[in-house]
């Protein structure tokens, strides 16, 4: 009896370090994925580039301010191209406004297909967003 009051009593006395030790989920990274596609019949040409950013666009009159970026070659694959993008919630500014743009250029840089819309996200508690299919546009 006194062995098994000793456990339950450490047991106890340890909820709440291990209360301490997890993240509150406002301080938990929040996954954003999704995929970009362009609606063109064209291949692209292996060495293109693609590259999807998440940027804090709250300033009007101000440069955006990168938060998340994944680039990657196509290496002979085509759209759509799945993305994944990890954010560290504690660098957000609640009173933030968040945007996603992607775009595809090829070798030498010159933009091939590009966003043309603004696509939105808010941060809220949720530990993943699913953008859905970002439509590039054809911009030569």
């Amino acid at each position: 009896m006194v062995r098994i009051a000793r456990s339950l009593a450490l047991g106890l006395a340890t909820l709440p370090l291990a209360a301490c030790a997890t993240l509150m989920p406002s301080e938990q990274p929040v996954s954003v994925t999704g995929s970009v596609t362009y609606r063109e019949r064209l291949a692209l040409p292996p060495t293109a580039q693609v590259e999807i950013r998440i940027d804090d666009v709250s300033l009007a009159d101000a440069p955006s301010r990168t938060v998340a970026r994944q680039s990657f070659t196509a290496d002979g694959r085509q759209v759509p191209f799945a993305f994944r993008l990890t954010v560290d919630r504690r660098q957000l500014d609640p009173r933030g406004s968040f945007a996603l743009s992607a775009r595809i250029t090829d070798a030498s840089g010159r933009l091939m297909f590009i966003t043309d819309t603004r696509n939105s996200i808010s941060f809220d508690d949720r530990p993943a967003i699913d953008m859905g299919t970002i439509t590039l546009v054809k911009t030569h």
